[in-house]
């Protein structure tokens, strides 16, 4: 099974509500038991909670992460996955040069729909900052999703 991990700063909005949608969609696809969706932070507290208003707008989706527990990136998760997903050009960029073996599968999630920005940071904004992130996530991946399977595909299982 090939992992698709997402990963922004504190994994406690962003990275989440992207590992839920993308859950969703290939869900919806009937191609879940194919891949295996994380999520972590490069400067995450390990175990702590989703934000509050992340959890509540994913559930307005339709998405539960409710569960959602924090994990700090490892270097174990960067070998294992077939596919790196960040929210931010800095991100992508402070990974490969932490692990340059592993940077031709670092890409930021915008990179996906064609496009070079990052996704904003809703932590401490509002909620409905909040669902402009889900918005903004949800478009990315609905855009981009033939190449994530496409780019996830690629790598050896």
């Amino acid at each position: 099974m090939r992992t698709i991990l997402f990963v922004c700063t504190g994994n406690l909005c962003r990275s989440p509500m992207a590992e839920g949608l993308l859950r969703r969609k290939l869900e919806r696809e009937g191609r879940l038991g194919e891949y295996r969706v994380r999520s972590a932070g490069v400067c995450a507290v390990e175990g702590a909670p989703a934000s509050p208003d992340a959890v509540r707008v994913m559930a307005e989706r339709g998405v539960d992460i409710s569960g959602h527990r924090a994990h700090d990136l490892t270097a174990v998760d960067v070998e294992e996955a077939a596919l790196i997903l960040t929210m931010t050009p800095s991100h992508a960029e402070s990974i490969r040069r932490e692990f340059p073996r592993q940077a031709r599968k670092v890409y930021t999630l915008a990179e996906m729909a064609g496009r070079s920005y990052g996704v904003d940071d809703p932590y401490g904004g509002s909620l409905a900052e909040y669902r402009r992130c889900a918005d903004e996530i949800e478009r990315l991946i609905e855009e981009g999703y033939r190449r994530i399977l496409r780019l996830a595909g690629r790598a050896s299982p």
